[in-house]
């Protein structure tokens, strides 16, 4: 019980900076439409209130048919965009040159011990991060097959990877269609280098088409994300205290916590102001990573697996992140990776010392000769 509910918790607070990361970038969006007419608060208001609208009161089936049509916009919406921004910067054999040119392609990191260590806990935080999350599940349970369940999440994710190239590819682009002002942009908020380049280099129908993809994407992800800390908390938390309610009540329950959930996303939207929402995705997959993968795998994999390991896993992890991120250190070694390697000595340690203790005692109140 106890061991859930900070599983849970854990899992609530990681989505709060996840979704919080959403609803900056709606607020971002409200913003550079409106010229500046709507402040980035007030963006964020009305972009929750508008994913409100359709997954309080439509559920799981509107935030799946609502994905489903996002998700096409945005694929489509898009692809055009690119091909239309490579016309523009004369061809994308030249948005390719520029990139060779500036190093872009560059993946790998310089052959140094921390260059290596900080290149590797930023790949295992939504590698591994990611994995306890409850929308990753929702994907697997909800397949029809064993095949889908294991193939649906590998082909989805070399889609990811592949698409993931278009935004990079217009961003370059923009270097070359405005050079002078996408590198201040660059240099000073680089999240606005996309909607400045439709919004003053591109004619109302990009405009639209992206906009209207990148508010689906948005969207698409948000109302999922608000659904599920909500389930998590009704499933695990809340049902321990009235485990005899009706369908109706859990129901009830469940909106209700969306609800809640989406002021705190709102009020810690609003205060993180200034931070990148590439920050706050990472650090909001960081506290799953340190605080709930490591439970989660051993608990599935290794037979020695306590519940006492879990719990001094999870204390361990979490606290260990906590110090290298408010603390020096943090800059000298990853805070995650820091808290990842204490939870999984936390795992050993919980697992295995209170049978060694046993076995010590024990081994105290036997007569030699006569074992």
């Amino acid at each position: 019980m106890a061991q859930r509910g900070q599983v849970t918790v854990i899992i609530m607070v990681s989505y709060l900076g996840w979704v919080s990361a959403q609803v900056t970038a709606l607020g971002l969006v409200f913003n550079v439409l409106s010229d500046g007419a709507i402040s980035l608060p007030m963006g964020m208001v009305i972009g929750v209130v508008s994913i409100l609208a359709y997954t309080l009161f439509g559920g799981m089936w509107s935030v799946a048919i609502t994905d489903f049509m996002q998700m096409i916009i945005l694929v489509l919406g898009l692809a055009i965009l690119a091909v239309f921004a490579g016309h523009q910067a004369g061809g994308a054999d030249k948005v390719l040159a520029l990139a060779v040119s500036q190093d872009m392609f560059k993946f790998w990191p310089e052959p140094n011990f921390k260059d290596i260590v900080f290149f590797f806990a930023a790949s295992i935080t939504i590698m591994l991060g990611s994995i306890p999350q409850q929308d990753v599940f929702q994907r697997v349970m909800s397949a029809n097959s064993e095949f889908a369940a294991t193939k649906g999440p590998v082909i989805g994710g070399i889609f990811y990877i592949l698409f993931a190239f278009v935004p990079m590819f217009l961003v370059v682009s923009a270097m070359i269609i405005m050079p002078e002002e996408a590198a201040r942009l660059i240099a000073e908020d680089p999240q606005k280098v996309l909607p400045t380049l439709v919004m003053t280099k591109m004619p109302f129908i990009m405009q639209v088409l992206f906009f209207g993809a990148l508010l689906s994407a948005i969207k698409s992800c948000a109302s999922a994300t608000l659904l599920a800390p909500s389930v998590t908390f009704t499933e695990n938390i809340w049902r321990q205290f009235f485990p005899n309610q009706t369908d109706a009540q859990e129901l009830k329950a469940m909106r209700i916590t969306v609800l809640v959930f989406s002021v705190l996303v709102l009020t810690y939207a609003i205060a993180m102001q200034g931070t990148s929402i590439y920050e706050m995705v990472s650090g909001a997959y960081q506290v799953t990573l340190v605080g709930a993968f490591v439970p989660l795998a051993f608990g599935l994999y290794w037979s020695k697996a306590t519940t006492q390991g879990a719990l001094l896993a999870i204390g361990l992890g979490l606290l260990t992140w906590l110090v290298f991120t408010f603390t020096p250190w943090g800059e000298d070694f990853p805070a995650q990776l820091a808290g990842v390697l204490a939870s999984l000595a936390g795992m050993w340690l919980g697992s295995r010392a209170p049978q060694w203790l046993r076995n010590q005692h024990a081994g105290h109140h036997k007569v030699p000769g006569l074992e």
